[in-house]
């Protein structure tokens, strides 16, 4: 491998469709999936998800929404995240277009270990996200950061100061809060999904699919990305609170943190 490949594959600068594309590639949507590897998550629950994505790329729903945009192929770079500066491009910059590029895709991802890391910035992947966007060599009618986890962001800068960069940058924020047990250390907090919704998504658009159950992961991870590739919205929100009469703290996490007994 030429050294040249070396650094544009650690940063996430490599288009690939069988071979690289070219520089200014044009595409539909240029979509960073940034999936959470922290300690907090099971590594059931990671697999789960590693494998949600992958059999949502090599499904024939999902190819079939990219060959209905305006171009027909859209970009995806798939990173896994924890702390304010653990980022891993576990697959860089891909081209999907044709039938067998999803599945090459979804190959290349599950060829791939895990990593699990410590803490949860969701600031830091947002800014992660807004660099491999910047610095992609796309032309994108739309860019779009996939967020997906099952804490609050508790190191790093406030995750309102990135959220609101990003949305300066004409970037969409979504989200995909996991809920699969019950709050019951320090670090968890009530009604994640609120948090996303009020600290994490924003942009044209925007939404969020809570996912409270494990055997809702595939459906709800290809529903989700389906969505983003056709950007069509739903008249209704895909979260229904019973409760929302306060206003979310979007500082819960770094709280937690600094409460004496939290690890």
């Amino acid at each position: 491998m030429s050294l040249m490949t070396t650094l544009m594959l650690a940063g996430g600068l490599l288009l690939l469709n069988g071979a690289a594309a070219p520089a200014e590639t044009r595409v539909d949507l240029a979509l960073v999936l940034a999936v959470d590897a922290s300690f907090s998550m099971e590594p059931d629950e990671q697999d789960l998800q590693r494998h949600g994505f992958a059999e949502a790329f090599q499904s024939p729903e999902v190819h079939r929404a990219i060959r209905q945009g305006m171009l027909g192929r859209i970009a995806v770079i798939y990173v896994e995240w924890a702390g304010a500066f653990d980022q891993e491009i576990i697959v860089p910059w891909t081209v999907i277009e044709q039938p067998a590029d999803g599945p090459a895709f979804a190959e290349r991802l599950l060829r791939n270990p895990v990593h699990r890391m410590g803490y949860t910035s969701i600031s830091g992947v947002i800014d992660f996200g807004i660099q491999q966007l910047r610095h992609s060599g796309l032309q994108a009618d739309r860019q779009v950061i996939d967020i997906s986890g099952d804490g609050a962001n508790n190191t790093g800068r406030t995750v309102t100061l990135a959220r609101d960069e990003a949305l300066a940058h004409d970037v969409t924020i979504n989200g995909l809060p996991i809920m699969l047990k019950r709050p019951s250390s320090l670090w968890d907090i009530e009604d994640l999904d609120l948090y996303f919704r009020d600290c994490v998504i924003g942009g044209p658009g925007a939404f969020l699919v809570p996912v409270r159950e494990k055997a809702q992961f595939v459906e709800a991870i290809k529903a989700k990305i389906i969505r983003e590739i056709t950007d069509r919205s739903n008249p209704r929100s895909l979260i229904q609170p019973a409760h929302d009469a306060l206003p979310t703290n979007c500082l819960a996490g770094e709280l937690r943190r600094h409460q004496p007994t939290a690890r």
